[in-house]
């Protein structure tokens, strides 16, 4: 294969035409790998003999040990093919530029699909002809929906149909429909879903109209004339229909030839036009009709060589035109070569299908008698995965121009502050505007970090030459090496001893710190993609991040302005440097390292630009793990080098803990893995100690069976009376839990209740800059998510949801005029549980209620009102820790009763200096008060959750069942696939029994299953810490201090270990000096 130039892969980049920016997409381990090592064998990168073993673009050396993708990596490639601009004109040359991006399939890594598909304008989506749909199929085929990508099914795999299931092609064509059908079902699932969307927000809108038609009537005058006038704008607004959208072309078909079959381990894929065109002359049907009848339900009479459909069979037992055309053929050369004796083929046929096909093998190729070789030289002439691939990108999938047109509008206003993107920013980018003067817009995904030895200023090219300087000191290390040689082999001669030691004598420190290896720092560079003007060597552009907004451009902190110190053309494992971009490349660009933390918006101008980077990642960081360096001297190294590593990885974060524990968060045990690899060995460069992973967990109360008795009979359970310790405000509160169906509908809403939070603090803000002039920007709680106000209820919106939800609850008559009490959520004013204010003087502010106004100055006296805040921000922090193990409540409510200040006795301090004195006494006694009502309903623990989906054979079945028992997991469901021996187990395992499960499972079951785990929320762990043992039925089962172990208390108690609280109940035994007893004597 020709090696093709950077030079020549750089002039194609002018030609926005001829662009095609593509990334592949998998379940992992269904080939996407392999399938790239094919088309990059094409440009002559690696032999054609190495694609799928080489796995080229796996550059990690541990993504080589364990044979799956871990980062996304791109690669630029050179195509070209004869095309006809018309169909009656001569075929020409024309050349192209495949953008690609090979993703990971790992669940752990799905983040990297979110960056990696925002920057293509197509997907190649493969599907295990086998394995089937899977879990992460499904996300890949959501992702591609999401960015309006348009996708290519490629059916990957096909050999494993042959030489392990062993079907026949009949049997083998309709495991493919249903297949097909499977992927087609996931893709109808997601159309019908937004159509539903759009019909429902279709019908408020016209309620909308008709209820502002009906106010008109209403206003006007009650003449008959202007009654007709109002009905008849009333009848047409209901009469205009909703219009339906086709789906027609949403679906994978072959005949639309946006499907392809391959198997890429050896070297083949075909489209149906492809064979479509090869039968075109035998059978004398034109290749457009031909490709129409290839696939489906559609026969060929060996007689007149017409083509039938299945109501014309009469009778007789045809097979489809796909298996005998096609799926035969393909059979037959695996026949040819693998059977007969020993598997080493039958060469006569070989030899005829050679023939046949008009294609010529190299001699010694069918001389060697290796069946694995003369295979895939055969399909390599004649069906090779490249000219299949290629050519179905080029004609199926869109350029940037016809890209940007469909795909950006959409994703605009998906973007914060929309309705302020300037239109000349606008233009550029839907446009595809690439001119001087036009704004330049470009989105950086994430940022890869490369090391110094890596960038092209610092590699010499191949075949160039050594400066002067660098060949004299090349030959001063030579010489001095030789020199040295000589030396110790001359003395070792004469006398091994003193000779040893002659030459250790001789050795000098200074030669040992020219030897002493350099250190190799790490850039970041940001991998991107340029959506309109141009991009140069030296421009100085302004860097948004992802919470910046247009409505607010100037806002501090006001996005600073980076000049652009290299540009690079991605060639998987190097770099290419470059001097300038145009629109619709995706590139590497050098200079934004400390400007962006892990994506952002590039853009030439600060008025009117558009925010790109609120990315959907598709999986958050649940594991965390407490690190120290062995050395602890290597601290500084070890927080440099988490900075760098949060930089570089889209899904990793870094938390410092107030114990000063430095906390790593990521997204599984495969993940961290990887992180803990990189840190120690490119960015932190020490020794680094990780601690056991850190599990969340959440607390709740529920109304138990089995209660203990409340703590106050008169007040009521949950109900507490609290008293400051200076006697001058007593405090009464009920703690009572939510309904399940309330505290589902706060976690799913938690961005809307944060919105209007946020809004809530502006205006309050607003007011008070206007009286005193104060221009302070506030920090906003909980602010640590990008902005996205897409799908996010409006107040009105939300109040009537959450009404319409409390008044589905059990007990509504207990939360009757709840919704209007609600004051504040928490913890950190956006979580699960609510405080309401039940006081007869309503003393505290609405959150529901807009325009309320409230006087916050403090009086001459103290009352109750000026103490809410207090209230407040005591609940915030009892909700953010516990009772059990300090980790934060979900699902409870408290109601504030009542507040009452008695008169101090000391009559000189002024209300002010007595409300200081007194905040501390309040939050404290408040914070107290919930957890003492929280902890008189029955206490649970909510556990952190996997769904773990797995494939296996019936063999190993039994197996995983076992491993899963025996980590507390809970089968949901198992299926078997059809057409395969292999099962699908749907599980949820708890998260803090996951770590080591995956390596478990592959060893028990020899490799034969793999899990993939995905985080799914918290649940229930129906148990009581606290309970012990109390009927005489169960002492006598359990023994007087409950000897079965209490699960929950295990988890409880490992928590508080660890965070070095109290722990009951350690180390007591069969009991405190008493004997060993049976019950029964």
């Amino acid at each position: 294969m020709p090696v093709v130039s950077p030079e020549k892969l750089v002039s194609l980049q002018r030609d926005a035409d001829g662009i095609r920016n593509i990334c592949i997409l998998a379940h992992v381990d269904h080939g996407k790998t392999s399938l790239t090592d094919a088309l990059i064998a094409t440009n002559g990168i690696i032999s054609p003999k190495l694609a799928g073993k080489i796995r080229y673009l796996d550059s990690r050396p541990d993504e080589q040990l364990r044979g799956i993708t871990m980062e996304s990596s791109a690669i630029s490639l050179y195509f070209s093919m004869l095309r006809r601009t018309a169909p009656n004109a001569t075929p020409e040359q024309k050349e192209y530029l495949i953008n690609l991006i090979d993703s990971p399939g790992h669940i752990d890594f799905s983040s990297e699909v979110s960056t990696a598909s925002r920057l293509c304008d197509g997907a190649l989506v493969l599907v295990d002809a086998v394995e089937g749909v899977c879990s992460q199929t499904v996300t890949v085929l959501r992702q591609t929906w999401i960015e309006h990508m348009k996708p290519l099914l490629v059916i990957n795999k096909m050999d494993r149909l042959i030489t392990e299931l062993k079907m026949s092609p009949g049997e083998a064509y309709t495991h493919l429909s249903k297949l097909l059908e499977q992927v087609n079902a996931v893709l109808g699932s997601f159309f019908q879903g937004e159509r539903m969307e759009e019909d429902l927000n279709w019908r408020e809108r016209v309620d909308e109209r008709v209820a502002a038609v009906a106010a008109k009537q209403e206003k006007a005058d009650r003449q008959a004339a202007n009654e007709t006038s109002a009905a008849g704008d009333a009848e047409s607004i209901m009469s205009a229909e909703y219009e339906e959208k086709d789906d027609e072309d949403l679906y994978f078909a072959p005949e639309k030839n946006n499907v392809i079959f391959s198997s890429a381990i050896d070297g083949w894929a075909f489209t149906v036009r492809q064979f479509a065109s090869l039968y075109e002359k035998k059978l004398g049907i034109r290749r457009t009709a031909m490709e129409k009848v290839l696939w489906g339900d559609f026969y060929l009479d060996p007689k007149t060589k017409k083509v039938l459909g299945q109501k014309h069979l009469k009778g007789r037992n045809l097979k489809p035109m796909f298996v005998q055309l096609v799926l035969d053929q393909i059979w037959a050369v695996y026949q040819a070569t693998s059977s007969g004796d020993k598997g080493k083929g039958d060469l006569a046929m070989t030899e005829k299908i050679i023939k046949s096909l008009n294609i010529n093998l190299p001699p010694h190729i069918v001389r060697s008698r290796d069946p694995r070789a003369i295979l895939t030289t055969l399909f390599a002439a004649w069906l090779p995965v490249s000219t299949a691939l290629l050519v179905s990108v080029v004609e199926s999938l869109p350029n940037p121009p016809v890209a940007q047109a469909s795909r950006l509008p959409a994703l605009i206003d998906a973007s914060p502050g929309h309705e302020h993107v300037g239109a000349s920013v606008r233009e550029a980018m839907v446009n595809f505007k690439t001119g001087p003067e036009d704004p330049m817009v470009a989105y950086v995904s994430k940022m890869v970090s490369i090391p110094e030895s890596e960038l092209p200023e610092n590699k010499r090219r191949a075949g160039g030459t050594l400066s002067a300087e660098e060949a004299r000191e090349l030959g001063r290390k030579k010489r001095a090496e030789i020199a040295r040689a000589q030396a110790l082999a001359e003395a070792a001669s004469a006398d091994p001893v003193n000779g040893m030691t002659a030459a250790l004598g001789s050795a000098s420190l200074e030669d040992e710190e020219v030897e002493e290896k350099p250190l190799d720092p790490e850039h970041l560079i940001g991998f991107a993609r340029l959506y309109s003007g141009n991009l140069s060597v030296g421009d100085s552009i302004y860097v948004l991040p992802p919470k910046f907004s247009p409505a607010h451009a100037h806002k501090d902190p006001e996005p600073r302005k980076v000049t652009v110190t290299a540009l690079y053309l991605l060639m998987g494992r190097g770099l290419e440097p470059l001097k300038s971009v145009p629109a619709g490349v995706v590139f590497g660009i050098g200079g934004l390292e400390g400007h962006i933390l892990k994506s952002g918006t590039l853009c030439s101008q600060l008025e009117g630009s558009v925010n790109l980077a609120g990315v959907n990642m598709g999986s958050q960081p649940i594991v965390r793990v407490a690190l120290e360096p062995v050395n602890p001297a290597d601290l500084d190294k070890m927080v440099k080098g988490l900075q760098l590593l949060v930089q570089s990885d889209p899904c990793a974060e870094y938390e410092l803990f107030e114990s000063g524990e430095h906390v790593l968060l990521t997204a599984g045990e495969l993940h961290l893995e990887r992180c803990l690899t990189d840190l120690k060995e490119r960015f932190a460069r020490c020794e680094i100690q990780a601690g056991e992973p850190i599990v969340p967990y959440r607390e709740t109360a529920v109304r138990g069976e089995e209660m203990k008795p409340p703590a106050s009979k008169e007040l009521g359970r949950g109900t507490v009376i609290g008293v400051t310790s200076s006697k001058q405000v007593t405090i009464r509160l009920r703690v009572r839990p939510l309904p399940a169906e309330v505290t589902e509908f706060l976690i799913k809403n938690a961005g809307a209740v944060k919105r209007l939070y946020s809004v809530r603090k502006a205006e309050q803000e607003g007011k008070r800059q206007s009286t005193k002039g104060d221009s302070s920007n506030p920090d906003e709680v909980d602010d640590d998510q990008e902005v996205d106000m897409a799908g996010i209820l409006s107040m009105e919106d939300f109040k009537k949801q959450i009404q319409e939800t409390f008044d589905r609850a059990k007990e509504k008559d207990a939360w009757a005029g709840a919704v209007e009490k609600i004051t504040a959520f928490g913890p950190r004013r956006t979580g699960p549980n609510l405080l309401l204010d039940a006081t007869k003087d309503s003393i505290f502010s609405k959150f529901l209620q807009s325009n309320e106004q409230q006087d916050t100055a403090i009086g001459e006296t103290l009352q109750p009102r000026d103490l809410t805040d207090k209230i407040s921000y005591a609940f915030q922090l009892a909700t953010a820790q516990g009772p059990l193990c300090n980790e934060p409540i979900q699902g409870v409510a408290v109601f504030i009763e009542d507040v009452s200040v008695n008169a101090s006795s000391d009559e000189e301090s002024s209300a002010r200096d007595q409300l200081g004195r007194l905040t501390g006494e309040v939050i404290r006694t408040v914070r107290e008060c919930i957890r003492q009502g929280f902890l008189d309903w029955s206490p649970r623990l909510l556990l952190a959750m996997y769904s773990c989906e797995i494939q296996a054979s019936t063999e190993v079945l039994g197996r995983v069942y076992d491993v899963l028992t025996r980590r507390r997991g809970r089968i949901l469901s198992e299926a078997l696939k059809e057409g395969t021996p292999f099962y699908s187990i749907l599980s949820l395992l708890p998260v803090a029994q996951s770590f080591g499960f995956s390596d478990e499972i592959r060893k028990r079951t020899a490799g034969l299953a793999s899990p993939q785990l995905k985080f799914a929320g918290f649940e229930i762990l129906d148990e009581d810490p606290f309970w012990v043992p109390t009927t005489e039925e169960e002492m006598e089962d359990l023994g007087e201090f409950g000897d079965k172990e209490n699960v929950a208390k295990r988890y409880v108690d490992s928590v508080r270990e660890r965070k070095g609280l109290l722990v009951t109940g350690r180390g007591k035994g069969i009991g405190e000096g008493e004997k060993g007893k049976n019950l029964k004597r």
